[in-house]
Parts: structure tokens; C-alpha cells; sequence
């Protein structure tokens, strides 16, 4: 691997929030060696890339998709005629994809079969290419909860679901050594109902303080950071009382689950888009009805309460549950325009997906252009600065020094 000097007229520097401008990244092998003004710059010896006047940014960090689902209307109603073949080959196309997009480093918070796993350690071999993958195995639930399926019980669900089901402290302890036996970089849980899981209220909480705490306490004892899917205000301050590293989407908070998060230091993913994407586009794409409704439930809620976070300066990682309904792999730069319609400067949402998302991942080798990190560098048409929506225009991507989109 050529080492490169890279030539960049906008880049932003995630440490500072500021912009730098005509310097040159220099990098050797994986790792970026140096960054120096472009007068100053000695490019003798490198294979130099002129990226013009695009906008440079560290590798994005998405920390809440599915590999293995892909944007359909409805994930669940095809999910029993699939086979753990068919997701492997979905949830690879769906990585290179976000890849191609500028998100070098993935957090997928729920899958199947541990498919998500073996990509990871496929791409980590170097035997299929495609972002940095943090796993998280199939999030856990209790009966018939958000990520139990409500398939008919004569159908035998043990491939889809079982494994990471459980009821009382006990059981669920169980499930989150199940996943870590199998691999997992963390643990994800269900405190609530959700929007697109079948005969569940969205607000619910669905376990209880006791189940949350064991399930906390065991991670942490492995030395492991937990995510919770909460929506309801109930579940999500229990979900924080119990020591969880992070609440997605938290739609229904309240102040008092505001105040918790500033107070116990929880980061929270907002995953906007996901429910916002239902709202417009579920009706013409045919989302369930029983889906859409739920989505409106809480989306006009989930603008207020990330207002409130922003204002208290509680941590936010950018993630966008990327592969729920209308919501594609590669197309989740969207999620930077909503960030910012509802109270985020560009400078705050751009540090949301890599300052902040690498610190909530505990990857300290992205989500910055600095010496010693991975050469993750990505680059898009337009300034975002000045209009958000360039994010979704990447046009240059490398990854640990090797350049797949140029």
C-alpha cells in the first residue's frame, strides 16, 4: 500500500469543531503520519490525491443500523421464507453500501444468526471489504417484546428469536452471555415497544428495572457497553437508572429522563430519520397502517425531546437505524439534514458522527483526522457548512489508507 499525501482545501478537524483549510494529510500504510500546511508540505515520495475543492471529513460513524434489513415496507413479512443465506448476501450489500456512502465504521445494534459477526470477522480478515463493524448479536427482549416475533406459535422461531428472549433477571443474564459467547462487541436490549414490531404499544415498558440492572451488570462485568431501544419515558429512565450506555432513540422523553441522561452521562442516538421516513413515506411504499400510526405517535415528540438534549449538552451520536422502512443503506446522510432542522448546527451534527459516535463506540482509532488514527477519510461535493445536504454527496472514500470510492 502506496503511502499518500492527500490535498485538501476544506477539512474538518472533529477535535475542535473548526474547519482547516489548504493543508495535506500524509499517510502511511493504515494509520495517518501527519498533517501539514500545504506551503509547508513536502510531497517527494507520496502518491498525492488532489481532492479539489471537495469538503474532507474523518470517516463517518453510523451507531445504530441493521445490516440485514434493507428499507423494505415491512421487515417482518418476508422474514419467515429467508433463510440465514439470503441475510448474509443482504446485510454484505448492505455494508458496502454504507460504506460507499462515507460511514467507515458501523455499529449494528440487532441481527440474526450472528451473520452480522461473521461479516465483521470476513472484513476484518480481509476476505470481503467494507466498514468497521461493532456487533451486537440479536438484541434482547422479554416475551413478546419489541425484537420477540409474533409469528404463529406453531411456527418454530428458535433460529430468529429464542436465544436472546427472556423473562426475569435470571433468563435475561443468560441471553447476554449467550450473545458475548458468540462473539458480540456489546449488548442491546429492548425496554419498549417499538414501531414496527406487531402488537406492542410503542410507549410500553416492556422490562422491568430488576431485568434491566441484570442485564447492565452482566455487560459491564465482561467489560461491555450496552444499548437499549426505548421510546417510552418510563423504560428509558429505568434503562438509565440501570447503567445503560446509551438510549436509541429515547422519542417519548421527558425532562425528567433529560435531566437523568445529564446526569449519569448517557449519550443518546436519536435515529431520526427512522421514524420521520415512516411518516412521509410509509402510506406509498405500504408500511402497516398499525406502523405508521406509532411512527406519528412519536416523532413529533422525538424533535422536542432532542431539542432539550442539545440544550443541556448531553452527548449525541449520529446513527439513523438505517434498513427500516424508506430508510436505505448508503442513502442515511439524510439523517444530517433532520439533525439540523431540529436544532443541531452543522458543525454539532458533523461531530455527532465522529467525535462523538467514536467516543460512544470506544473506538479511539477514528472519528478524527490526527496522527496515529486510521487513515478513515471521506470527502463530499458542496460544504456542508454552508448546506447540510452535501453530506449526502460523497464522492471519495478510504478506509485504513486504501481508497475505494474516488
Amino acid at each position: 500500500m502506496a503511502n499518500k499525501a492527500i490535498k485538501c482545501s476544506k477539512m474538518f478537524d472533529s477535535q475542535t469543531g473548526q474547519v482547516r483549510e489548504n493543508v495535506v494529510i500524509f499517510t502511511e500504510g493504515e494509520r495517518i503520519a501527519a498533517i501539514a500546511p500545504l506551503a509547508e508540505a513536502r510531497l517527494e515520495g507520496y502518491e498525492v490525491i488532489d481532492l479539489g475543492e471537495r469538503f474532507v471529513t474523518p470517516g463517518l460513524c453510523d451507531c445504530h443500523v441493521h445490516l440485514m434489513m434493507d428499507g423494505q415496507a415491512n421487515p417482518s413479512a418476508t422474514k419467515p421464507y429467508e433463510t440465514i443465506a439470503d441475510w448474509t448476501l443482504a446485510a454484505l450489500k448492505c455494508a458496502h453500501a454504507d460504506l460507499m456512502a462515507g460511514f467507515t465504521s458501523l455499529r449494528v445494534v440487532g441481527g440474526n444468526g450472528f451473520v452480522d459477526e461473521a461479516i465483521r470477522d470476513a472484513i476484518n480478515r480481509g476476505e470481503h471489504w467494507g466498514p468497521r463493524l461493532m456487533t451486537s448479536g440479536a438484541a434482547i427482549s422479554t416475551t413478546g417484546g419489541h425484537a420477540d416475533d409474533h409469528y404463529s406459535p406453531y411456527l418454530n422461531d428458535e433460529l430468529n428469536t429464542a436465544p436472546a428472549i427472556g423473562d426475569g433477571p435470571d433468563e435475561l443474564i443468560k441471553a447476554v452471555r449467550y450473545n458475548i459467547k458468540h462473539g458480540v462487541d456489546m449488548i442491546k436490549y429492548m425496554s419498549t415497544g417499538g414501531v414496527m414490531s406487531r402488537g406492542t404499544t410503542v410507549g410500553a415498558q416492556q422490562m422491568s428495572l430488576e431485568e434491566m440492572k441484570a442485564i447492565c451488570d452482566t455487560a459491564k462485568m465482561y467489560g461491555m457497553t450496552i444499548a437499549t431501544h426505548a421510546h417510552g419515558t418510563s423504560g428509558i429512565k429505568d434503562a438509565i437508572r440501570a447503567g445503560v450506555t446509551s438510549v436509541e432513540h429515547g422519542m417519548l422523553m421527558d425532562e425528567e429522563g433529560v435531566q437523568l441522561m445529564k446526569e449519569h452521562g448517557t449519550t443518546l442516538v436519536p435515529t431520526l430519520i427512522a421514524a420521520e421516513r415512516i411518516v412521509v413515506k410509509g402510506k406509498e411504499i405500504g408500511t402497516p397502517d398499525w406502523a405508521i400510526a406509532k411512527a406519528n405517535t412519536v416523532f413529533q415528540q422525538a424533535t422536542k425531546g432532542f431539542k432539550r438534549c442539545i440544550e443541556e449538552n448531553i452527548p449525541i451520536a449520529f446513527g439513523t437505524d438505517s434498513g427500516t422502512p424508506f430508510n436505505f443503506h448508503g442513502k442515511q446522510a439524510y439523517e444530517f439534514e433532520l439533525m439540523c432542522r431540529y436544532g443541531m448546527t452543522p458543525t454539532q451534527a458533523l461531530t455527532a458522527a465522529t467525535k462523538t459516535a467514536s467516543e460512544l463506540m470506544r473506538k479511539p482509532d477514528v472519528g478524527a483526522i490526527e496522527p496515529g488514527r486510521y487513515a478513515d477519510i471521506v470527502a463530499f461535493d458542496g460544504n456542508p457548512m454552508e448546506d447540510i445536504t452535501a453530506m449526502t454527496r460523497c464522492s471519495f472514500v478510504m478506509k485504513g489508507g486504501e481508497v475505494y470510492k474516488a
